[in-house]
């Protein structure tokens, strides 16, 4: 009924072209000289810590910026230490940790790319489309078709990939994207039926980890809308069995590491209708309502990298 884009007409250009805004020199090494001072911070540790001794979830839902800022080895750390029990990404995750571990760098300038209409259209990063396809076929999701790809191909530096590390502990690490929110889905190659399915396999084990929550925590690192959303309905669909089996899932403990500032600080209250801060999804929907019926929550605000590594120096002290 409507015309269409026809894809075919795009013309990829090799990543070897691209000027990469991320290095893996930029990936930070383990450690951290100057931990923030922060009694939300220590007791957020705590309550992780608490958490993992008596079975019960960690769940961190993650942006991209984290990958972009250098953090990669810190997420790996505590998945290996077992201080995260499931980890979801956004497909803007995949894509920069498939660059960082196939040819060392990831990240370009929108700015620079948009104008001749280059901006995402890279000939070996759509080679995770491929991934997908394959791997909805067998039943995989996303996360754990490219984790799988990462880890068993020639990646020369998938130790930094954080997809690859959650295949190889078999911690699951989902994905959840929106079509036509990231760069391959520009691609000729792009399915979206697969990627849909491996995408909702993805969601449905996320549920069944978040079945799990009570008792334990959850982490929203630097996700404004996935996080939240994906987040939201999971607990529900939850809820809505644990109900039925006479069980709850309301006591646990909800954390956001953002770097935006939140002006009011009772962040434990629902801003009004009338203010901007009442459309932050990651401020009504996990400092407030998803722990309205017995859960704690936390906003630390800060550089990814500050927080992240603060929080990760008090686990590996403390756990």
């Amino acid at each position: 009924m409507y015309p269409r884009f026809d894809v075919s007409k795009i013309r990829l250009k090799p990543l070897s072209e691209r000027q990469h805004d991320t290095l893996v020199k930029d990936m930070r090494e383990l450690g951290c000289t100057n931990p923030l001072e922060s009694t939300d911070l220590d007791e957020l540790a705590t309550r992780i810590i608490e958490a993992r001794r008596r079975g019960s979830a960690v769940i961190a839902m993650m942006g991209a910026h984290v990958i972009k800022v250098g953090m990669s080895r810190f997420i790996i750390d505590l998945l290996e230490r077992g201080f995260i029990t499931h980890l979801g990404l956004n497909g803007a995750c995949v894509i920069h940790d498939f660059e960082l571990s196939l040819v060392g760098g990831t990240s370009e300038s929108v700015q620079r790319y948009i104008s001749a209409g280059q901006f995402g259209l890279w000939q070996e990063t759509g080679h995770i489309n491929d991934i997908v396809k394959d791997g909805a076929s067998r039943g995989y999701g996303i996360g754990e078709a490219v984790g799988k790809a990462i880890y068993e191909g020639e990646f020369p530096h998938r130790d930094i990939s954080i997809l690859a590390a959650g295949y190889r502990l078999k911690v699951p690490v989902t994905v959840h994207v929106s079509i036509g929110q990231d760069i391959i889905h520009g691609h000729p190659n792009f399915d979206g039926s697969s990627w849909g399915r491996a995408s909702h396999t993805d969601f449905l084990i996320f549920a069944e980890s978040v079945r799990n929550l009570e008792g334990g925590v959850f982490l929203n690192i630097g996700t404004a809308v996935m996080g939240p959303e994906v987040y939201l309905k999971a607990l529900s669909m939850a809820r809505n069995v644990a109900h039925h089996e006479g069980k709850r899932i309301a006591n646990f403990t909800t954390a956001v590491l953002d770097m935006q500032p939140i002006q009011s600080r009772d962040y434990h209250s629902e801003p009004s209708k009338d203010q901007p801060e009442y459309y932050h999804r990651f401020w009504k929907t996990i400092l407030v309502r998803t722990v309205r019926d017995g859960g704690t929550s936390y906003y630390i605000q800060g550089d990814h990298r500050h927080t992240i590594a603060s929080l990760w120096d008090r686990l590996v002290k403390n756990g």
